[in-house]
């Protein structure tokens, strides 16, 4: 589809776009698209812009992901499909291990996604090879490696379920989400909710890490002072005012 440049939603569109092809390849599935709509709506009540709780958890995130002895960026289906370069460039930003974790998961699939990470120069993805289990949970999403996401201490799950992030959190990990959507229970979970577009998230996450890096005084300041109540109630505090603000522009 030929999409012009000029057209008011054409970053939305490429990206439906994106997601689309990549269903065809089998490496988002349908329903991802369904869950990629639910999150594009929230970010429309935000002004699709990163608020102010938005950039207060990303750079708290960053200040985790720098304290942390062993970070892992998890990646499913539509975090790949997205924005992988970013989803890399993070993990190269905070020393963090990359490894592949999916509710849908087949052996093409994981495959699939891992190869195509690597391709976009990932390098020692993990995933392929599960040794471990989150606790908590059944079925396959439940499989992960000791390497990564057993051991981590530190982990960024975005567009996560809310069940695996609460399993996480179970076992002592610090989890820092990437949901559009402030009242999801991964959000109401995660020891850090960023309710951001992901891009945006993991831009501002890269730029905050490289202004902390190595000032260990200000990144202790900013873990112990964050709240995350505080963020998901200046996201929720922010819907409203844009609600009622563009509410405001076409007169009553």
């Amino acid at each position: 589809m030929e999409i012009p440049k000029d057209h008011p939603r054409y970053k939305s569109l490429m990206t439906r776009e994106r997601l689309a092809e990549m269903v065809e390849k089998g490496l988002v599935t349908p329903t991802g698209l369904i869950s990629h709509g639910r999150g594009e709506a929230y970010d429309y009540l935000m002004g699709e812009t990163s608020t102010d709780a938005a950039l207060d958890a990303e750079r708290a995130a960053a200040a985790f992901l720098l304290n942390a002895g062993n970070p892992v960026v998890c990646v499913n289906g539509n975090a790949a499909a997205l924005d992988p370069e970013g989803l890399i460039a993070l993990a190269s930003a905070v020393g963090a291990k990359i490894e592949v974790n999916l509710f849908h998961r087949t052996p093409e699939r994981m495959e699939g996604l891992i190869s195509y990470l690597e391709s976009k120069g990932a390098r020692e993805v993990l995933g392929r090879n599960p040794d471990r289990r989150i606790k908590g949970l059944n079925h396959d999403r439940a499989l992960c490696t000791d390497e990564g996401i057993f051991s981590s201490d530190v982990i960024v799950v975005p567009i996560e379920d809310g069940d695996r992030a609460e399993a996480l959190v179970s076992m002592g990990k610090v989890v820092i989400s990437i949901d559009l959507n402030p009242l999801s229970r991964t959000s109401r979970t995660a020891t850090v909710p960023i309710s951001d577009e992901m891009s945006r998230a993991l831009e501002n996450m890269i730029k905050f890490a490289g202004e902390l890096r190595g000032n260990r005084e200000e990144i202790g300041r900013i873990i112990a002072e964050y709240s995350s109540e505080k963020t998901r109630r200046g996201t929720v505090e922010c819907i409203c005012r844009h609600l009622m603000s563009e509410f405001e522009k076409g007169g009553n």
